[in-house]
């Protein structure tokens, strides 16, 4: 056991095996059910599936190689090894020098690194970090706020080709043996559908979410805040067992994220379908963040769509939410971004994602040469669409009138690498459990204008985008 220092965290770096074996092979014809099938395999401990921009998943597992950082402390941990420092209150800055340490092995080249991108880390930021960030540190809890997977193989099923990158041969041929299966030789999963009304369950909770949102509007009209998103917990059954894998197959078929996931992670389970990002930030430099903010229904009928569309463009209490949010994007961008590099590139556009259409922006800007990508991301993180503003007095607002923490709900599934890039989806329309807990949870942007009985609307209106594909384990 070790105390932390920088020689600590190369320690770590060193013991961290590289990918060695790299192998290419013909596309897979239904790349989402193959990653979803790989996640069931049970290969290790700890896995992620991650949908990123363009149709790619990634699929990555491991249970060797990690870092977890709470309030007062982080563990590293590689080769059956333990290190361990303090993080005096600032996780996220002790999370990303550990995680720059496997940066400097890679430059030193004594890896053979075959992506020139560098090494690929997965993991979570729970939403309770943001009070470290932003607002009353002694609200961020005991429970751990980061989480990093750096794994023992990873899967990218591409349009064009799918790569196979392991630590050594016996994790390359567990994959391959998976990947040369023949579909009809492929295991089934027990997708039990929900039996439960899909209403019946996105109800509970709504009348005292409703007070919840009364008290907000009262602390608006007061002057402490301009808007908060106020969420509420739906648990599940104690009595079923979620599949996730089953589920996110379904609920992704059906749906038209940003981004999703499905993972086992840090003692963490979630099954995912991410509506925007909280931020993108590319080896280059460029970083972005897609705030969505103004909700209507979307359905089955065209007619009704367009009807809803243009009710959601011309609705003052929609597009004040939305103005407000775009205004802090930008400030976050400009506190890390070169001055002038900071731009809307998109304003204001309806995109469909999965049972609801949100009014959607752009922000983009390029970092300055003394940040990087975690820099970034305490700016940015929680999501604006998923606090309020101001973020401090949104988070003050949450703490007072909702139900416990969140979790992982509200924040953070990411991949990232070590040559400086990071792809963070925002935690929202998500299945999401730990230990023998299941649960389901959706907020709205609570103003000055808003009603208990429109916001609450809203929440079920959003989980539809997951209730209805719920599948359960048959057991």
């Amino acid at each position: 056991m070790s105390t932390g220092s920088r020689n600590t965290w190369e320690a770590w770096a060193r013991s961290v095996p590289p990918l060695a074996c790299v192998s290419t092979r013909e596309p897979c014809p239904d790349p989402m059910a193959t990653a979803t099938r790989l996640a069931r395999a049970g290969l290790a401990g700890q896995y992620v599936v991650y949908e990123a921009d363009g149709g790619v998943w990634h699929f990555a597992a491991g249970s060797d190689v990690s870092v977890t950082a709470d309030t007062g402390g982080i563990t590293a941990r590689a080769a059956g090894r333990t290190w361990t420092s303090r993080t005096d209150g600032r996780p996220l800055a002790a999370f990303a020098d550990a995680l720059s340490a496997l940066r400097d092995e890679d430059d030193e080249g004594s890896r053979g690194e075959e992506n020139a991108g560098g090494r690929h880390f997965y993991g979570w930021a729970a939403f309770e970090l943001a009070h470290l960030l932003h607002a009353d540190p002694a609200s961020a809890g005991d429970r751990p706020l980061l989480h990093a997977m750096v794994p023992s193989v990873e899967v990218t099923l591409g349009a064009d080709s799918t790569v196979v990158r392991a630590v050594d041969e016996a994790w390359a041929r567990k994959v391959a043996d998976l990947l040369a299966e023949p579909a009809a030789g492929q295991s089934s999963t027990r997708d039990e559908p929900v039996r439960e009304g899909t209403e019946g369950i996105i109800a509970a909770g709504s009348a005292a979410y409703g007070r919840a949102v009364a008290r907000t509007v009262g602390d608006i009209r007061a002057g402490l805040l301009e808007k908060a998103v106020v969420s509420r917990k739906v648990p599940l059954p104690a009595e079923r067992h979620p599949d996730f894998p089953a589920t996110y197959l379904a609920g992704r078929r059906a749906n038209t994220p940003a981004r999703s996931y499905l993972l086992d992670l840090g003692g963490y389970r979630a099954a995912g379908f991410s509506p925007e990002t909280v931020l993108e930030v590319g080896d280059d430099g460029r970083v972005s963040t897609q705030p969505l903010a103004g909700t209507r229904a979307l359905g089955a009928d065209p007619a009704e769509n367009e009807r809803r569309r243009a009710e959601l463009l011309s609705d003052p209490k929609e597009i004040h939410e939305h103005a407000v949010s775009v205004r802090l994007a930008w400030d976050e961008m400009a506190a890390v971004c070169s001055p002038g590099s900071v731009v809307v590139e998109e304003y204001m556009a309806v995109r469909p994602r999965g049972s609801v259409q949100h009014l959607a922006s752009r922000v983009t800007g390029r970092l300055r040469p003394d940040t990087g990508p975690w820099d970034a991301f305490a700016s940015l993180f929680p999501a604006i669409t998923a606090t309020g503003v101001s973020k401090r007095a949104a988070l003050q607002t949450l703490a007072r009138h909702e139900d416990g923490p969140r979790g992982l709900y509200g924040g953070a599934v990411f991949r990232g690498s070590t040559g400086g890039a990071l792809d963070a989806a925002l935690v929202l329309r998500t299945l999401i459990g730990t230990g023998d807990e299941a649960w389901l949870r959706a907020g709205a942007g609570v103003t000055a204008q808003s009603s208990p009985e429109r916001e609450i609307e809203e929440t079920c209106e959003k989980l539809r985008s997951v209730a209805p594909y719920l599948r359960f384990s048959a057991d």
